[in-house]
């Protein structure tokens, strides 16, 4: 079974920058895709970004993107998501996801598409 483990979350000022990680571990092989979701107080999740595996293709949501990047590192079976120019509205929880799947392209930003997901880390952007 995979488990995700993300760290990097915190507090910072707007404009300030924060990199979350998210380790997987405990299957053979590498996931598929892996993604980084979030979920504000009030709203539904969303996807800010993702990444395939074996082409490095990503996804970044029109809301953050020129600010957020999102990458892998392959021999570590880590992602990361890089946050700069954080505003206010950045603020939510941010969950680790994995597909062990063959995700197409256009299937890269929805939930359904990741089979395991890590406990959230809370990103709060306030002066």
């Amino acid at each position: 079974q995979v488990q995700l483990v993300e760290s990097g979350g915190g507090l910072v000022q707007p404009g300030g920058s924060l990199r979350l990680a998210c380790a997987a571990s405990g299957r053979t092989g590498s996931p598929s895709a892996m993604a980084w979701f979030r979920q504000a107080t009030g709203k539904e999740r969303e996807c800010v970004a993702a990444i395939r595996w074996r082409d490095r293709y990503t996804y970044t949501a029109d809301s953050v993107k020129g600010r957020f990047t999102v990458s892998r590192d392959r021999d570590k079976n880590t992602v990361y998501l890089q946050m700069n120019s954080l505003k206010p509205d950045d603020s939510a929880v941010y969950y680790c996801a994995a597909s062990s799947g063959s995700p197409i392209v256009s299937s890269l930003s929805h939930a359904w598409t990741y089979d395991t997901w890590g406990q959230g880390t809370q990103v709060t952007v306030s002066s």
